[in-house]
C-alpha cells in the first residue's frame, strides 16, 4: 500500500519505518535536514536489537500525500489545521487519514479541513530523533484506533507490520488517559530536563504528579468522559518502563521549539475553566513551560 506520513518527527519516522519494513511504499513529509539525510542514506531505525537503514521516499512538501491510500498525520497539535490545509488539495478521494497526535481533539479539528472522517488514534511509544534521518525506539509502540468504517482494516494492516493495533469504542477515553499521562510527565520532564526515571526520584515530584492527575480526572468527569483502566497506576509505572525517556515537551524545549503544552496542561486548564473545575497545578506547569519557551526572547530583552 502507498502510505504517507505527514510530519516525519520521531513518532512519524518510527511508524513509517515499521510500515516500510513490512513492504509498504512509504513517503515521509518532514523538515529539510531529515529529508536530505533520508534521501542520501535511507531512514535509520535504531532499536534495542537492530540498526537498519530502510528505503523510504522523503519530501518537504504536502504533495507527498498524493496518491496515498493511507495518511498518518503526526504533526504537532499546534500545526494540525495548517497541515490539514496544506495536504487537503493533494489527498486522494478515498484516502484514509489517521491522527497519531498528542491531545484529544486533533481528529475533530482535522475533519472539517479535510472534508472527510479522520480516525483518532492513541499512540503509546517512546521514540526520539538521534539526528537527521535517524529515529530511535526506546519502548512500546501500540496504537488504539477509534471506530469507523475503515478502522478494523487499518488496524489489521498495522498489526501485520508488527505494530500492535486495536479498535476501541472508547477511543476518546483512551485519548484522555494518554492526555493525563502527558500532563503528569511532560511539563516536569521539560522544566527539569530529566528523563522519567531520574525525574521520579526528585523531592515532591510524585506528589505533584498525583495532584495533576487528580485535577485531570475531575475535568474529565465534568466533561462526561470515562477514563478506562488505572491511569494513576499507569502514570507511576512509566518511571520504570521508560526510565531513560525524555518527554516530547522536554525534547522540544531542548531544541528551542514551541511545544504542545497548550494542548496538554493548557487544554486541561481551559476545559476546567469552562466546567468550573479548579486546576492550579496544571495552570502552574503550563505557565512555567510557556516561560521556558520564551526564554531566549526574555533573555534578549533583559
Amino acid at each position: 500500500m502507498k502510505i504517507a506520513i505527514m510530519g516525519a518527527g520521531a513518532v512519524g519516522c518510527y511508524y513509517g519505518a515499521m510500515l516500510a519494513r513490512a513492504g509498504h511504499d512509504v513517503t515521509l513529509i518532514g523538515r529539510a535536514a531529515h529529508v536530505e539525510a533520508i534521501r542520501a542514506r535511507g531512514l535509520l531505525l535504531e532499536t534495542a536489537t537492530r540498526h537498519e537503514h530502510l528505503p523510504v521516499r522523503a519530501t518537504t512538501g504536502p504533495e507527498g500525500v498524493r496518491g496515498a491510500a493511507l495518511v498518518l498525520c503526526c504533526v504537532k497539535s499546534t500545526d494540525t489545521v495548517a497541515a490539514g490545509e496544506a495536504m487537503a488539495p493533494w489527498l486522494a478521494e478515498d484516502a484514509v487519514v489517521l491522527s497519531l497526535q498528542n491531545g484529544v481533539d486533533n481528529a475533530e479539528r482535522l475533519q472539517p479541513v479535510l472534508d472527510r472522517p479522520v480516525i483518532p488514534t492513541v499512540v503509546y511509544v517512546a521514540t526520539a530523533m538521534g539526528g537527521p534521518g535517524h529515529v530511535q525506539h526506546h519502548g512500546r509502540g501500540e496504537l488504539v484506533l477509534g471506530p469507523g468504517p475503515e478502522s478494523e482494516r487499518m488496524a489489521g494492516l498495522l498489526s501485520e507490520a508488527a505494530i500492535p493495533a486495536e479498535v476501541s469504542d472508547n477511543a476518546l477515553g483512551a485519548l484522555w488517559a494518554k492526555l493525563i499521562i502527558n500532563c503528569a510527565w511532560n511539563a516536569l520532564s521539560a522544566i527539569a530536563q530529566r528523563p522519567y526515571g531520574k525525574l521520579s526520584r526528585g523531592v515532591g515530584v510524585t506528589r505533584v504528579m498525583d495532584e495533576v492527575v487528580g485535577e485531570c480526572l475531575a475535568v474529565a468527569h465534568a466533561c462526561g468522559v470515562h477514563i478506562p483502566g488505572d491511569v494513576r497506576g499507569t502514570v507511576t509505572a512509566i518511571a520504570t518502563s521508560m526510565p531513560n525517556q525524555f518527554s516530547s515537551t522536554a525534547q522540544d524545549l531542548a531544541r528551542g521549539r514551541t511545544s504542545e503544552i497548550d494542548h496538554l496542561n493548557g487544554y486541561i486548564v481551559r476545559r476546567g475553566e469552562a466546567r468550573g473545575v479548579a486546576t492550579p497545578v496544571n495552570r502552574t506547569l503550563h505557565a512555567l513551560v510557556k516561560l521556558l519557551e520564551r526564554r531566549d526572547e526574555t533573555t534578549a530583552g533583559a
